[in-house]
């Protein structure tokens, strides 16, 4: 115990049976008797905090960051929990240190052009795309922030297409909350409330080039800073990849056991997320003009575990699904198998990869089944490059962690594979760093 000192109390218990009273030790002395009676002191002092300190260091119920299984009616039947998934001595460093902050920046900051000119790094173009007309104003450093979009998953004041109720179905006062499949209440001002989405441009991001956009849709009890950004290094898997991209990661429910969808779920939903961000990444970038390149550029769609249903509705009723060259899920194949088998059929020009543990694996499977059924062909290992109408399931197997899978699934650092493959085929046109893929 932190402040205890068990020599310490054996020898003061026995003082205590051989002087009851005042009476002096034997053979001891005034000066032996204060240094007793100020340890004594300290420790009355520092037992108590020691209680306060083993608190501290004690994480919450992990249930209730359970996956909301019950969205696409299909998980209750699995029968993993979340301590299979996110065992419990791992789950204590899912909490912010002190030092986390990422201090949400105005767009009046990255105006003007945000460095002086510099000689363009090397690239391997992965297509012959037309360049754009305008000078790519160059970049010192990658640039990550957080930016508050209108069109973001939530606020959302909609219904739920699962049941056709209104999403915010409880009330207490003036706070209007949703009450989860698990009986959970998730308050809106606490949960539903952030509309802010983390937007990384990498340093040699080239606007002229071909390019492609990746949004990721994060799982359950999780926040851009702490998660996507520092334990799954999503930003950063982009930037070391190589490839011409940008990453817009919008933020779902905070740090809550809930996979809702909010505005994604809306028809045209997705189409108004990608409208609005070219306009901010446009100006993030440097150049307004640049939103006529990102308007245009297609899309790679990566979910990981409760991303599976805003990945889904996206595809479904988004209304930019042609856009869309890549979907990339990560053990995330809870349900709404009918949605990505309807995807991949009638968009052949687009690839599919699915990573998978034992808690998705039923449903990975399933889905095979239905695809091999419309005679789509599927591949069950990575070898090889991503060309248009690939169909990849990858299955991982003990010592790969559900909670890990963004960082580590069939290779470490999944994300940084996929956009390595994608880039490394000329018709995916999307340009690539050569001197980051050539180490590749």
């Amino acid at each position: 115990m932190i402040g205890a000192d068990p020599k310490f109390q054996t020898d003061d218990r026995a003082c205590r049976v051989k002087l009851p009273g005042a009476i002096a030790y034997a053979g001891g002395n005034a000066d032996t008797r204060s240094q007793r009676w100020r340890r004594i002191a300290v420790a009355c002092v520092l037992v108590p905090l020691s209680f306060v300190l083993a608190q501290c260091g004690r994480a919450p119920n992990p249930g209730t960051l359970a996956a909301d299984a019950q969205a696409s009616k299909t998980q209750a039947s699995t029968g993993d929990t979340f301590d299979d998934r996110f065992p419990a001595p791992q789950f204590r460093d899912r909490f912010p240190s002190a030092n986390e902050s990422l201090a949400q920046r105005q767009i009046s900051d990255f105006a003007p052009a945000r460095a002086a000119q510099r000689d363009p790094a090397p690239y391997r173009v992965a297509s012959l795309s037309p360049q754009l007309p305008y000078q790519r104003p160059t970049a010192q450093q990658d640039l990550t922030t957080l930016v508050s979009m209108k069109t973001s998953a939530f606020p959302y004041d909609g219904n739920n297409p699962a049941s056709e109720a209104p999403f915010l179905n409880i009330s207490k006062g003036d706070r209007r909350g949703h009450r989860s499949y698990g009986g959970r209440v998730y308050w809106q001002d606490e949960t539903y409330n952030d509309n802010r989405v983390l937007v990384h441009l990498p340093e040699n991001f080239d606007v002229r080039r071909p390019g492609v956009i990746v949004v990721f849709f994060h799982g359950n009890g999780a926040t851009l800073e702490r998660d996507v950004r520092d334990r799954q290094l999503v930003p950063q898997q982009i930037s070391e990849s190589g490839v011409n991209a940008v990453l817009l990661a919008p933020q779902l429910a905070v740090d809550a056991a809930d996979s809702s969808a909010g505005k994604f779920w809306q028809p045209g939903g997705f189409k108004r997320f990608i409208d609005e961000s070219a306009g901010q990444l446009a100006r993030l970038y440097g150049d307004p003009n640049a939103a006529k390149a990102f308007a245009k550029m297609p899309i790679i769609i990566v979910g990981y575990s409760g991303g599976f249903l805003p990945t889904a509705w996206s595809l479904e009723v988004g209304g930019i699904s042609d856009r869309v060259r890549g979907v990339f899920l990560l053990d995330a194949v809870y349900g709404e198998l009918d949605k990505f088998a309807s995807w991949i059929e009638h968009h052949r020009s687009g690839f599919f990869v699915s990573s998978y543990t034992r808690y998705t694996a039923r449903h990975d499977r399933e889905l095979m089944s239905m695809l091999r059924e419309k005679d789509i062909a599927v591949k069950e290992d990575m070898d090889g490059p991503l060309r248009p109408g690939s169909v990849v399931f990858v299955e991982t197997g003990e010592g790969i962690t559900h909670r890990d899978y963004v960082t580590r699934a069939w290779t470490e650092n999944p994300v940084k594979e996929v956009l390595v493959k994608m880039a490394a085929t000329p018709s995916m046109r999307v340009a690539a760093s050569a001197a980051s893929s050539s180490s590749h």
